[in-house]
């Protein structure tokens, strides 16, 4: 919990010395990593990035424990409904802080208990998390359709911004 609470406060101090979570409103761009050492995929066949490509792509880094992941949780949910039939593809990372938290069951149950129904990668080894560079739970990554990170957000909150840019990668041609 305490180590919760510090990246609680770190995130809190990041909000407050950057005016933007998007990684496209800094002029750059990166290819977004492979989805790599990921032991077990739930909801889904493995899927990779290359068969991804013409899809708008949004990863998010979480665990079932965090109580910031869960609040983010409503808000993943609605954008895949809304928009899964536009071409975004939700892919939750679930990446573990405890050790009870690297049990496939336990993840399994999280996932019907809160009721999700797009692909979870399950990261027991953090190699996706260190892919990525990934420091928080829960962060959201935008991955355009040419498989360019485009946008990212640590923590709660800015959930509109998010969806703004999730209709505008949608909208921009292939």
């Amino acid at each position: 919990m305490l180590s919760r609470l510090k990246t609680f406060a770190a995130l809190t101090v990041l909000a407050a010395v950057t005016s933007t979570a998007s990684a496209g409103a800094l002029g750059k761009s990166v290819a977004a990593p492979e989805f790599s050492g990921i032991d077990k995929w739930l909801n889904s066949e493995p899927l990779t990035m290359q068969q991804l490509r013409g899809k708008v792509v949004l990863v998010d880094f979480w665990t079932y424990t965090c109580i910031n992941c869960i609040n983010t949780l409503p808000y993943v949910k609605s954008w895949h409904q809304k928009y899964k039939d536009q071409g975004l593809v939700v892919v939750g990372v679930h990446t573990p802080e405890y050790p009870f938290e690297r049990s496939t069951d336990n993840v399994k149950t999280a996932i019907k208990r809160f009721g999700i129904t797009y692909p979870v990668a399950q990261d027991n080894r953090y190699a996706t998390w260190s892919a990525y560079n990934n420091q928080y739970w829960p962060a959201f990554y935008l991955i355009d359709k040419k498989g360019q990170v485009v946008y990212t957000h640590f923590g709660e909150g800015q959930y509109a911004q998010t969806e703004a840019a999730i209709k505008n990668l949608l909208a921009q041609p292939q």
